[in-house]
């Protein structure tokens, strides 16, 4: 039996690795990965194309442990985690939003949730967090560490697990997203 591993970005920036055990793959080779597809109930699916594996699993820094896949008639292997929890959701926001407070981007002097950059915050069953943003610009030069020092604060929260940052650029941000106290305190009154 040879391994193979397959690196897949989950949120932007957790990375999975998927293997595979198969008599025909040679160790170190890629198998193509068609995930992960994040669904409308926050369910995340990981695939992975290998239909000579006799397994696959998964594992990374938001899954305790690791979880294998199952496999179809076509050899797509595949695992669903998730969804959201709304008890867990509701318990968490406040205090996930009083730690994306202290965030500020270094060009501007207010909050990235006054600014209007946070677009969701999901909660699941085992209290990961996902933080769906988006930034002000594609070109922002704090694209990578704004991100991560959101992923830090809200990790560092008692009772959450893990956090992820995803970001997203649908729909745009524009001015309209920011809070009236931000766009007071930047003189766009």
């Amino acid at each position: 039996m040879r391994n193979f591993f397959v690196g897949s970005l989950l949120f932007a920036s957790c990375l999975a690795r998927a293997w595979a055990q198969s008599e025909a793959a040679p160790t170190g080779r890629s198998a193509p990965v068609v995930s992960p597809e994040v669904g409308a109930d926050r369910r995340v699916t990981f695939r992975l194309l290998a239909p000579k594996a006799s397994e696959v699993a998964l594992s990374g820094e938001f899954l305790p442990g690791s979880k294998s896949l199952q496999k179809d008639g076509a050899g797509m292997w595949s695992l669903t985690v998730g969804p959201l929890d709304p008890e867990n959701t509701a318990a968490f926001q406040q205090l996930v939003i009083d730690q994306i407070k202290t965030v500020f981007d270094p060009e501007i002097p207010v909050d990235i949730y006054e600014l209007g950059l946070i677009y969701d915050i999901i909660v699941d069953a085992d209290k990961r967090v996902l933080i769906n943003m988006t930034l002000t610009s594609p070109a922002c030069p704090s694209a990578q560490q704004i991100p991560s020092e959101v992923r830090w604060k809200v990790k560092a929260i008692p009772g959450v697990t893990d956090a992820f940052v995803e970001i997203v650029w649908e729909p745009a941000w524009s001015k309209d997203r920011m809070s009236e106290a931000a766009k007071l305190q930047l003189g766009f009154f």
